[in-house]
């Protein structure tokens, strides 16, 4: 199995004596110490207007990451694809890809917080469409063999040729949230990786995998497990009181989110909104726990078809992140990978 990081940064911390950005300086330095510590990726979110100095650059931000780092790639998670200019995201997307020589990973979606609509002053209702048409437009980008044209119901382009080229051919790789089965379906039809969320049980996500797996060796492709990714929460606990801690801590931050995402009197919308997010009903998904209780919720995933997570350390604790690379990791990684990183663990406890 392969691990990875997902997540967000603030440009704020909770050290009151620290100026504003220092969120950001502490995300980078948390990367940095995860690749030593043997994390492949670090996917990051975007989001807006939230009120809480959320990352809203995700580009930006993956850039200082990917320069201060070597091996580990960079992801986003998702980029919003009906709130931008779609030629401007494939040059900054293909210029990230460049500097780090090939290390980006694009994921994109359509967005769900009625909040960020909202500011944008765009319809929730034609976020499909925008997405669809930004998507035609950035992968004609970076494929095209010279100038083009476009003339699309959002986006109109003249006689262009956009630079730069992206180091990876024909571009970066796609990675797409999705939950529902049609949505699953579009993505194998793309033939783009697939994003699954940290809220589903190990019994939803063995489904949306077999789907998946389905589809895509339905049109004749070889499915690859290591191109589908599950995020989940993470928190590595003291004892069973500092798990119950960490679990209302996110039960909160979860209904913060809900709160900004949810459009007025609106019952349903993105799957994420669906879930119920409480301490009791995160401790069954989310991998909250002392290393043998984590290690156990990991086994069920693989056994569900899971060979690639993405970690959503709680608080964006060093302690879990370190515990979580030394203590849970090893279990999954096959020998070779073990040793690499049982070195790169010694060599980090002799600082």
């Amino acid at each position: 199995m392969r691990f990875g990081l997902f997540g967000t940064a603030q440009a704020n911390t909770s050290n009151l004596g620290a100026g504003l950005g220092q969120g950001f300086r502490d995300y980078v330095e948390f990367n940095i110490e995860a690749e030593a510590l043997g994390y492949c990726s670090s996917f990051l979110v975007e989001h807006h207007f939230t009120g809480w100095n959320q990352v809203s650059a995700t580009l930006n931000l993956l850039t200082w990451v990917a320069a201060r780092t070597r091996t580990l790639r960079v992801g986003s998670a998702v980029m919003v694809l009906p709130w931008h200019n779609p030629v401007l995201l494939a040059e900054q997307a293909a210029t990230l890809d460049l500097l780090s020589e090939g290390r980006l990973d694009f994921g994109v979606g359509k967005g769900y917080r009625f909040t960020e609509f909202k500011g944008f002053c765009i319809p929730m209702e034609e976020a499909e469409a925008r997405f669809d048409e930004a998507l035609e437009v950035i992968t004609r980008a970076w494929t095209a063999s010279g100038r083009f044209s476009h003339r699309g119901r959002f986006w109109q382009f003249e006689d262009i040729s956009v630079e730069p080229p992206a180091f990876q051919k024909p571009h970066p790789p796609f990675w797409m949230a999705a939950g529902s089965p049609a949505s699953i379906k579009r993505v194998a039809e793309r033939g783009y990786n697939l994003l699954l969320d940290q809220f589903a049980a190990p019994e939803a996500i063995g489904e949306r995998i077999a789907l998946f797996k389905a589809e895509v060796e339905g049109r004749g492709r070889v499915f690859d497990p290591a191109r589908v990714a599950v995020a989940r929460d993470v928190f590595v606990a003291k004892d069973r009181a500092d798990k119950m801690a960490a679990l209302e801590r996110n039960a909160k931050m979860r209904q913060r989110t809900v709160d900004v995402a949810r459009a007025p009197g609106q019952q349903g919308g993105s799957h994420v909104l669906s879930y119920n997010h409480t301490a009791e009903s995160t401790e069954g998904v989310a991998l909250y726990g002392t290393p043998d209780e984590i290690t156990a919720k990991i086994d069920a995933l693989r056994a569900a078809g899971v060979s690639y997570v993405l970690a959503n350390i709680g608080g964006g604790s060093r302690d879990s992140l370190r515990r979580f690379a030394r203590e849970v990791m090893p279990t999954f990684a096959d020998r070779k990978a073990a040793l690499v990183m049982g070195k790169q663990v010694s060599n980090l406890n002799r600082r």
